[in-house]
């Protein structure tokens, strides 16, 4: 491979990164920190391939990443925030949400697995609960990948055609484009109403992954004090991740 080519230069930046983030989950262990990854983003934005570039190098026993499936009916019974909260993160545990409570935001009240009012419901309450978590000592870090509807197009249909990630197509994969307006709408609304000091939300611009992977990763690393810190690898590119804010909104995908 040619030092030119710039599959090279990512793999250099990827690999000086994710010593930078071995580097800063041994401190958050030695703290006996509590951290929470959520990430969101539309179908296809890159969110298994980001998380997986996080984690490969990370510690298997203080790492834990949850995608949350189709609720139970006993889930359903449940509290909303109930069937998440056995999988919060404990002393020392850098733990990842692959999607989370925010699916009630999105994907449900879209979809129409869940009422408007249970909807409501959520938008009411979700600040309130993170603002507990926080106040109790988890870290929680939000994360939005965003992509344009032309890209996700690509993506899927991509990811139809490929024997080795056909195990991703659902049906609701095959409604992203037909909601795509749907989608927006519910994204704005989340962002707007949920975005708080505790715990704000953070974009990333991601229809190219691999930027999207590095400037995430940056972010996430700027966003942590721990020793032996390097201050030039923690220094994301702002237009491509940053926090959210109304004056901003325009540069998301309509």
């Amino acid at each position: 491979m040619s030092k030119d080519d710039p599959d090279h230069h990512y793999k250099k930046a990827l690999y000086h990164l994710q010593v930078e983030l071995v580097r800063l989950q041994r401190d958050l262990i030695a703290s006996n920190a509590r951290v929470l990854i959520i990430l969101e983003g539309r179908d296809a934005a890159g969110k298994d391939g980001t998380i997986k570039r996080l984690t490969e190098h990370m510690s298997p026993r203080e790492t834990r990443i949850h995608a949350p499936g189709k609720p139970s009916s006993r889930e359903d019974s449940e509290w909303y925030f109930q069937r998440f909260v056995p999988y919060l993160p404990a002393a020392q545990d850098f733990v990842v949400f692959n999607r989370s409570w925010y699916n009630r935001a999105g994907v449900e009240r879209v979809m129409g697995f869940c009422t408007q009012e249970q909807a409501e419901e959520f938008l009411t309450s979700v600040v309130p609960f993170e603002q507990m978590l926080a106040r109790d000592g988890i870290e929680i870090r939000k994360y939005y990948l965003d992509i344009t509807k032309k890209e996700q197009k690509k993506r899927l249909d991509e990811r139809e055609d490929d024997p080795l990630t056909q195990w991703k197509v659902s049906p609701v994969d095959e409604m992203a484009q037909k909601k795509w307006s749907a989608y927006s709408r519910a994204r704005d609304e989340m962002l707007r109403r949920t975005s708080h000091e505790a715990a704000p939300w953070r974009i990333v611009l991601a229809n190219d992954k691999k930027v999207a992977r590095l400037e995430f990763i940056r972010d996430l690393l700027e966003s942590f004090s721990y020793r032996g810190k390097s201050k030039k690898l923690a220094q994301p590119d702002r237009s491509i991740v940053f926090h959210w804010a109304d004056n901003l909104a325009d540069r998301l995908a309509p």
